[in-house]
């Protein structure tokens, strides 16, 4: 540093002139020079400085900037005051736009922002039900080309999907449905006991389970395993530019990543439904042959005896709507995916909810539907 000629050191000059005092830097306000830079500017009288000139700075830096810049706001020195050479003005209005620290924005609470709020998230979900829609008619529109080209479809990842969706998932489905099987045979010889009906049990859980909560428990459990795990698929492959590779490559991202996972759905929950609905109905078996004293052989003969077999097209009916469902919403919300952590994360979080919430949704219309025509 000593060795450096004395003006190539950060210096001022306080001038006088018409509109107030002008303080002329001279000498390089560079990061070299950053201990002389603080000590200069803190030097300045404290008189009133109206324009800052550095104009005749040998050289200028971030540093220099940004000091400048502090001292201009420290005195209440207004932006337009400060002069700078025009090949030095890109980097002082660079760092003037983030040079403060600027305040973080308040939420606010009030009617207003509430009703705000409100219609953004009205306008998000309508481009959500929308994009869906859209979605769901290009996937028509690619099935029906796979008749006139056989060629496009991918029968070894159909059968990849299908193992992964449904044999893995057989064991949690056939666990989870014995369980609420024998939780619904528990609560219902609760209430019935008290009327001496205990053998009614057999009923309320044949109905259940085969109109409602085998297909139910299947398809919330394949929203959340099974959605989730496309988005995160696709999600990642949109991050890594390979869904912008398979376009290169002039295939359809569609024939390759969406129609072999949304036929495997289809092809696996209906099964899956029929394995919940047996789960199902053994859990309440166990339940009456173990709590409430009606042997195996008796339960068998009064649920064949009044279970109807409209029940279970109904809970099977409503499968492939269920596997369409979740496997669109979930191959749309990974394409969808704007190529960072944090949207493959929003993205897949949006997947479960709008496949649970819609599932859900379809099931409670069904059963209005199905109860006003009596079956």
């Amino acid at each position: 540093m000593a060795s450096d000629p004395t003006s190539y050191r950060p210096a001022i000059d306080l001038v006088s002139s018409d509109a107030g005092s002008v303080l002329r830097l001279r000498g390089r306000w560079t990061l070299r020079y950053s201990d002389e830079v603080k000590g200069v500017l803190e030097g300045v009288p404290t008189s009133r400085v109206s324009i800052i000139d550095a104009s005749d700075c040998e050289r200028l830096d971030t540093l220099g900037v940004l000091q400048l810049l502090r001292y201009a706001d420290s005195r209440k020195i207004p932006y337009a005051a400060l002069h700078f050479r025009a090949d030095q003005q890109p980097l002082v209005d660079a760092i003037e736009d983030v040079h403060d620290d600027r305040p973080v924005l308040k939420k606010e609470y009030g009617v207003r922002a509430m009703l705000g709020r409100m219609g953004f998230g009205l306008v998000d979900n309508i481009s959500e039900v929308m994009a869906l829609v859209s979605f769901f008619g290009e996937f028509l529109l690619k099935i029906l080309r796979l008749f006139k080209e056989p060629g496009r479809f991918r029968l070894t990842a159909t059968v990849h999907h299908m193992e992964q969706i449904g044999l893995d998932a057989v064991p949690l489905v056939a666990l989870l449905s014995f369980m609420v099987g024998a939780v619904i045979a528990f609560l219902g010889a609760m209430v019935l006991k008290d009327f001496g009906a205990t053998i009614f049990v057999v009923e309320l859980v044949s109905a259940a389970f085969l109109r409602e909560f085998g297909v139910l428990l299947t398809a919330i459990l394949l929203a959340g395993r099974t959605s989730s795990a496309f988005t995160a698929q696709i999600g990642m492959m949109v991050n890594r530019e390979e869904v912008d590779a398979i376009r290169v490559l002039g295939l359809d991202p569609v024939d390759l990543l969406v129609i072999p996972r949304v036929l495997a759905l289809l092809a696996v929950l209906p099964l899956l439904t029929f394995i919940a609905m047996i789960a199902g109905l053994l859990g309440g078996m166990a339940v009456g042959a173990f709590n409430l004293d009606i042997p195996a052989p008796a339960y068998m003969a009064r649920m064949s005896e009044m279970m109807q077999f409209r029940h279970f097209i109904v809970g099977m009916v409503k499968a492939p709507i269920f596997a369409l469902v979740i496997g669109l919403i979930g191959c749309l919300e990974g394409l969808q995916t704007q190529g960072t952590a944090q949207s493959l994360g929003e993205r897949t979080t949006s997947s479960v909810v709008q496949t649970i919430s819609m599932v859900i949704v379809i099931d409670a219309f069904a059963a209005l539907w199905f109860m006003q025509m009596d079956y």
